[in-house]
């Protein structure tokens, strides 16, 4: 995570939504999306929509139940194109099916210590997410088998029940605004790992560059990762940081 000035933030908030600077690829024929070439003619930016809003029937942040056993939170966010081209390039699962178009999707809320963080605890609650309570969730975690494994993983870890877990993840993902420019990209784009920090600090007053890191899978985008007290204000955290993305750039796979 890096520091940086508030016409900074700006400028970088602006770079990315004028990210159609570069040349537009072929369709990809395999799973890897190709690069393509950046270029700096172009500054206008775009006009997006987002595709999947999450909905705002959710429990007020100063309501959420406050979980116990560890320090914070990590709620990370998946770049589903990358992922999927990665472990599901034929669209077999509802995530990464062609008419998904997913971007953003949350791959988990993982309670979090200062050093290390637990996993897999003793609870009372199932091993098992009900079908109805995970397909309420589909418009964020739209995978069954996801949200399965990080109830199983990181949620009961929480100290909450399924459902008062889940109703955290969503607080948590309603809370933080996707920059415009991220919330759909149609075509393969380049953009700086520092850029992409900085438009999500420029879109969410009150995050700083110790709350956030940007993760990268080789070239590609991988995951934003955004730290959180229990009662879901944003915190810094130094061992999340140093998990960055060490790549100035990265690819970032459309997701139109």
């Amino acid at each position: 995570m890096r520091f940086f000035s508030a016409g900074l933030l700006l400028a970088a908030a602006a770079a990315l939504a004028a990210c159609d600077n570069g040349e537009q690829a072929k369709a990809p024929d395999q799973a890897r999306p190709h690069q393509t070439k950046a270029t700096t003619e172009q500054t206008q930016r775009e006009q997006i929509q987002t595709h999947k809003p999450v909905p705002s029937s959710i429990p007020a942040t100063n309501d959420v139940p406050l979980g116990t056993g560890f320090d914070y939170y990590v709620l990370s966010l998946s770049w589903s194109p990358t992922w999927c081209a990665g472990n599901d390039a034929a669209g077999r699962t509802e995530q990464c099916a062609a008419d998904a178009s997913n971007g953003f999707i949350v791959h988990g809320l993982w309670p979090q210590n200062e050093k290390g963080f637990p996993e897999y605890c003793q609870t009372r609650e199932p091993d098992r997410v009900p079908e109805r309570l995970g397909r309420s969730l589909f418009d964020m975690m739209p995978s069954m088998g996801l949200i399965g494994h990080q109830w199983r993983k990181h949620g009961s870890c929480s100290g909450l029940r399924q459902a008062a877990y889940f109703a955290v993840v969503r607080a948590a993902r309603q809370k933080l605004k996707i920059p415009p420019a991220l919330q759909t990209v149609d075509r393969p784009r380049q953009a700086e790992t520092g850029a992409i920090e900085m438009a999500f600090i420029a879109a969410n007053p009150g995050l700083r560059a110790n709350a956030i890191a940007v993760t990268c899978e080789g070239q590609y985008l991988e995951e934003v990762r955004i730290c959180y007290n229990k009662d879901l204000s944003f915190r810094p955290c130094p061992e999340v940081d140093a998990r960055s993305c060490r790549r100035k750039s990265v690819t970032v796979p459309p997701a139109p």
